[in-house]
């Protein structure tokens, strides 16, 4: 069930919103004149979400190279992989 807040709590009570924000990896929805305005997250819930994101990018461009016949042997790829880990 999400969290939904008005914008008034932002000001008044942060500091119970920032607790929960860290204590569950969940956004805080923020209404402002009982419309959906903000979402609040910590910056570790962000950082989990954009790394995710960027993960399922790097996926998927993977998943359209292999698709367009774009591959090379995975003795090639580990060994690129451990030269780069070298550095």
């Amino acid at each position: 069930m999400p969290t939904i807040r008005p914008s008034a709590d932002l000001r008044n009570n942060y500091n119970e919103i920032s607790e929960f924000c860290h204590q569950y990896t969940e956004p805080v929805f923020i209404t402002k004149n009982g419309q959906g305005d903000l979402a609040v997250m910590s910056i570790e819930t962000y950082e989990m979400l954009t790394g995710r994101m960027e993960l399922y990018r790097l996926l998927d461009e993977g998943m359209r190279s292999r698709d367009n016949g774009e591959v090379r042997p995975s003795k090639e790829v580990l060994s690129d992989i451990r030269k780069n880990m070298k550095r």
